[in-house]
């Protein structure tokens, strides 16, 4: 359409102008789609769907981000935009952007980037974990992202949470455990002790043998598919053998570690009396 097409169509009030280069062809609210390629359309030709929005667009939900995120590259001035956050990126990957009809950013690399722009570092596990759990991003390619991607923002807890998604999420859960435990003046617990029960042989991740208490590790996988049933079913055959089981979500231990621990130390110190008083 010519441009004095388009000025007839909106002085007509048939069509509405919503910024500099996007106009809406009807008068009715916008979509969440359509905000999306606003952002997109005004943020200059190289931007790109980012952080949270990014892996919205991709269909991830339970995020609950207000703001719409985009990402652009060289010198583009910053224009203000209500709702629009724009971040600048130096450099994309060539295989970084996603282009379905509103360019996006991959989401391996939109979930590092929205974790390192997040108000929290609880947030920031929940960017990286929810994408992961929903099967919107492998947890292979958000480590080799990882590995990839400059992020300036707690890089050093980005990089854990990967490491622990994406790795031997019980190992290094227990080694870090098991260090904590030292370093609060605990005997060292027994690893990957096997328990039998009427109902199967488990591996436990921690155990005080003498005094009865168990510590399970949750990796993240500990939320998906059928695990929290089997994790449920294990911890009551432990608990009907009379040991004291606390759970330790390693995203708890990561983001809360003083807490959880004090709660590990009560429970030891609790139960160590009461073996000494039998």
């Amino acid at each position: 359409m010519s441009p004095s097409a388009i000025s007839a169509e909106i002085r007509a009030r048939r069509w509405r102008r919503v910024g500099r280069h996007t106009i809406c062809i009807h008068t009715g609210d916008l979509s969440q789609a359509a905000l999306r390629r606003y952002a997109v359309w005004e943020s200059g030709c190289r931007a790109a769907l980012d952080g949270a929005t990014s892996l919205e667009a991709a269909g991830m939900t339970g995020a609950d981000e207000q703001a719409l995120h985009v990402s652009v590259t060289g010198g583009l001035g910053r224009r203000h935009m209500p709702g629009v956050v724009a971040h600048h990126v130096r450099t994309r990957l060539p295989w970084e952007v996603i282009d379905d009809g509103t360019p996006r950013v991959h989401p391996a690399i939109a979930s590092l980037r929205a974790a390192s722009w997040a108000m929290s570092d609880r947030q920031a596990a929940l960017w990286l974990v929810l994408p992961v759990q929903q099967r919107i991003v492998h947890a292979g390619q958000l480590a080799a992202a990882a590995e990839q991607v400059g992020v300036r923002e707690r890089r050093g807890l980005i990089m854990q949470l990967v490491r622990d998604i994406a790795d031997g999420a019980h190992s290094l859960g227990e080694l870090d455990f098991t260090a904590e435990c030292r370093a609060r003046g605990l005997p060292e617990p027994d690893r990957q002790v096997v328990c039998r029960t009427p109902g199967g042989r488990y591996y436990l991740d921690v155990r005080w043998t003498s005094i009865g208490l168990v510590i399970e590790i949750d990796g993240v996988h500990h939320a998906q598919g059928l695990a929290p049933v089997d994790d449920a079913l294990r911890q009551n055959e432990v608990t009907l053998r009379r040991d004291t089981v606390l759970r330790i979500p390693l995203l708890a231990f990561r983001l809360d570690r003083t807490r959880m621990m004090d709660q590990v130390v009560r429970a030891h110190a609790e139960l160590s009396a009461r073996a000494a008083r039998r």
